[in-house]
């Protein structure tokens, strides 16, 4: 059986003093949480949160990061520079960096070989628009992500990565995607890694992301292929990020 994961995303949110309120209250509570937990947060505060999270079950994560390893990219942060800070975790193609600063599949599937070359472990972040939902072209465009990278690095690479569903209409809007369609997104991922390899589907992790809050997170975990969550503004408030993780049994 999978061991569930719950990754909270801070996206563009935090200060010094929110950021140590938030994870004492998080680590006094994270000995006793059966999942997998890890904080991805903005670049700035990494060196904090690192001191923070140290001798913790709390692990580290990134919210991007290039795809190249060195240059005149100004700006630009590369996976290497994420290790000298202990990260673990960084969050590759998510909706944000496609939709507002126009990611491609082929950026992304770069990325996601950068992170792994560096001993990262890259959260794949695939989903559908709302006009692509209601299109029906939702398994049409998370099997079109999802091959760009598989067919970069291989299907092997997915044995040291984890994968995030995130329907794009759902995040941040309050909307949520009923269990039922979350878990058909989530075993069509896992048919498309399994009808290259069985047993590295098997062990896949596939996350949801989209409005997930206490009130959800049960039944969004309980289903067969959603094994954990990535979190967004529910992870800025320590409650309600622990009654998700809580819920992830």
């Amino acid at each position: 059986m999978r061991k569930k994961f719950v990754a909270g995303n801070w996206k563009m949110h935090g200060s010094f003093q929110k950021n140590a309120a938030l994870l004492d209250s998080l680590k006094a509570q994270s000995e006793n949480l059966a999942c997998e937990v890890a904080v991805c947060v903005p670049y700035p505060y990494l060196a904090q949160v690192q001191a923070l999270v140290e001798g913790s079950r709390i692990a580290l994560g990134a919210q991007n990061l290039s795809e190249h390893a060195s240059g005149a990219f100004t700006g630009e942060v590369s996976a290497a520079m994420l290790g000298e800070f202990a990260c673990r975790y960084v969050l590759v193609g998510h909706s944000e960096r496609r939709t507002i600063y126009g990611e491609s599949d082929a950026v992304v599937a770069e990325k996601f070989a950068a992170a792994l070359a560096s001993g990262l472990v890259p959260v794949l972040c695939v989903g559908e628009k709302l006009d692509e939902r209601e299109g029906g072209l939702t398994d049409q465009v998370v099997s079109r992500q999802m091959a760009a990278v598989l067919e970069r690095v291989g299907v092997a690479a997915f044995a040291k990565a984890v994968v995030a569903y995130e329907p794009v209409w759902a995040i941040g809007t309050g909307m949520t995607a009923s269990p039922a369609q979350a878990q058909d997104v989530h075993m069509a991922i896992r048919a498309q890694v399994a009808a290259l390899d069985a047993g590295v589907a098997s062990g896949l992790q596939i996350l949801y992301g989209g409005s997930v809050k206490p009130q959800n997170a049960k039944e969004l975990f309980s289903q067969a292929d959603i094994d954990g969550g990535l979190i967004g503004g529910a992870a800025l408030v320590a409650d309600d990020f622990l009654a998700i993780c809580q819920a992830a049994v």
